[in-house]
């Protein structure tokens, strides 16, 4: 067996523990809540075990052929620029597609829609054939990034970064109509219809007298990482940095705890966006300069009395409007007033949907899920005290790498507080 070989054989070994870590993590006991919601989800969840030996077999073939090493930085990026432009070119087809069969006015739309499914077909068949190879470039990319900020040991990141391009799971998520607290995640299969979503949720939470939601993500932190199909370079490379950065917290305390409580959650997910961010957006600085998008000025929110002075409605913002609605939202439910509170979110619904936001539904799950992702002040968090805390630990920190070696041996939100206190 070759150096290599054997080098990769080892790679793979540490692939499998990693995966029997975070699988080990999800499993829970038959008394736990989760449970009885499960018993509505069992033939529709989606199997993790099968998906990552496929993906682990496609990678193992990426690193037998070791192409990335053999093209230089500028082959590299305009390798990776060909496939986000093969991407966008696919989605337009499925787009073109979609029109078809919705445009009433064509009579026959499977005779139409045959030379667009031709060229679909051709399309796919090239993405299947590039994208494992733009995968090994990213990849290789991201870990130079991650080792120049001081993640990785002998330099090299550990774990290593792999990353699978992958229709996701969707999660159900179930909250307690009370309080917003994400008690359930579950990931079911990808290709539930609107129908089926509608009837699951309606059906947990008549059951269990919850609020539920069946949501997409953009990635999920198993190894390799799974990440959707996107045309957007700086969201796709931040995202495999913060898919990643769940692997490297699985791997210290902060990570193993991830379940463990409500705050531990949020101290997660916001860490890893913030890792994210700042990776992705070193990335995209080093190889992909002309991609860097331009900074971004923080809005003045607007006042209701200047509003009243110009005579002209204040521009709409999205996540101040959001980050409203969860205000007025826990007020309500602090004061037991459940059924206000989502009579109140549904007209919130309608206004953010009138205002271009398409959001199916607004509840306490919606919430609870995107509540936890805090590393924005103005955010669906609210007056959550965790984010502000994690915020605060990474503006105080000099590098990112001080901030992520801190943050990731924590096993609760008191050590955060008593740490902050401190500073």
């Amino acid at each position: 067996m070759s150096v290599f070989r054997k080098t990769y054989f080892y790679y793979l070994t540490f692939e499998v523990f990693i995966f029997l870590i975070l699988l080990s993590r999800s499993v829970l006991p038959l008394s736990d809540p989760i449970e009885s919601v499960r018993a509505f989800t069992r033939d529709i969840e989606f199997d993790y075990i099968v998906w990552t030996l496929d993906a682990i077999k496609v990678k193992f073939g990426q690193g037998a052929l070791n192409t990335v090493h053999y093209l230089d930085d500028d082959q590299r990026h305009d390798f990776v620029i060909r496939y986000i432009a093969l991407v966008i070119q696919i989605q337009n087809t499925e787009t073109n597609l979609e029109n078809i069969y919705s445009d009433p006015a064509i009579e026959n739309p499977g005779a139409v829609a045959v030379s667009i499914k031709d060229e679909l077909s051709r399309l796919y068949q090239q993405r299947d054939l590039l994208g494992p190879l733009a995968e090994s470039i990213i990849q290789n990319q991201l870990a130079q990034v991650v080792s120049d900020v001081g993640l990785s040991m002998i330099g090299q990141p550990v774990p290593p970064i792999l990353y699978r391009t992958t229709p996701l799971p969707l999660a159900l998520i179930v909250s307690p109509r009370e309080v917003i607290r994400q008690d359930a995640d579950i990931s079911l299969v990808s290709n539930l219809t609107i129908d089926q979503i509608i009837t699951l949720e309606n059906t947990v939470d008549e059951a269990r007298n919850v609020s539920s939601l069946v949501e997409e993500v953009g990635g999920v932190g198993v190894y390799p990482t799974m990440v959707m199909q996107t045309r957007d370079l700086n969201w796709l490379v931040e995202v495999v940095a913060h898919e990643w950065t769940h692997n490297y917290l699985t791997l210290r305390p902060l990570g193993l705890n991830y379940s463990t409580s409500p705050e531990l959650r949020t101290m997660n997910e916001t860490t890893a966006n913030i890792a994210g961010k700042e990776i992705g957006k070193l990335l995209i600085a080093h190889y992909y300069p002309e991609l860097l998008p331009p900074p971004v000025e923080d809005e003045p929110l607007v006042e209701e009395s200047q509003v009243e002075e110009s005579g002209e409605p204040p521009v709409f913002n999205f996540q101040h409007e959001m980050h409203l609605t969860r205000l007025i939202v826990d007020r309500l439910l602090e004061a037991g007033k459940i059924e206000q509170a989502e009579e109140f979110m549904e007209k919130r619904r309608q206004y953010f949907w009138d205002n271009g936001y398409h959001i199916r539904k607004l509840n306490q799950a919606y919430f609870a899920f995107h509540g936890a992702y805090a590393d924005e002040a103005v955010s669906a968090a609210g007056e959550d005290p965790v984010g502000a805390a994690v915020r605060a630990l990474r503006a105080s920190s000099p590098t990112l790498k001080d901030f992520i070696k801190t943050i990731s041996w924590m096993v609760s939100y008191q050590q955060l507080q008593e740490l902050m206190a401190e500073k």
